[in-house]
């Protein structure tokens, strides 16, 4: 878990950066930080490849992306990978809310990623849930 804010701040630079500029967070939706809803739900995730199951863990994964961001109210999903420790994945991920990030995981994408962890993982899905902070409006 040390490692992983390092990585954390570091997709959060990249994210910093985007909003700064006139490019939307999200083609399909357009939708800017200023114009996050109240209530957008903010989930940083890592996962972490059995040893010699790197390879299989990243091809399981990686389509997740795609599929992921094609969701409706998925404003913004960035998967990475340490480069320090590959097979140590590291999810940044918006929904609109918590019941969109819960419809997420019930998907059928993500349900069939979450039955091949087990053979490919140590220990399953770390979480955490966070409330995205310094978006207008916010007071001190």
């Amino acid at each position: 878990m040390r490692r992983i804010f390092p990585i954390l701040l570091s997709s959060l630079l990249v994210v910093g950066a985007v909003s700064g500029a006139s490019t939307p967070m999200n083609k399909s939706t357009g939708i800017r930080y200023a114009d996050l809803p109240a209530g957008a739900w903010s989930v940083v995730a890592e996962v972490r490849a059995k040893p010699g199951k790197e390879r299989e863990l990243r091809e399981a994964t990686l389509p997740l992306v795609a599929l992921v961001r094609a969701e409706p109210n998925n404003l913004l999903y960035f998967l990475h990978e340490d480069r320090e420790s590959p097979g140590h994945f590291v999810f940044y991920e918006i929904f609109a809310s918590q019941a969109d990030f819960e419809a997420h995981n019930a998907t059928a994408h993500v349900q069939a990623w979450f039955a091949k962890l087990p053979a490919l993982a140590e220990g399953g899905v770390t979480v955490i849930r966070m409330e995205i902070l310094g978006k207008a409006g916010d007071k001190p």
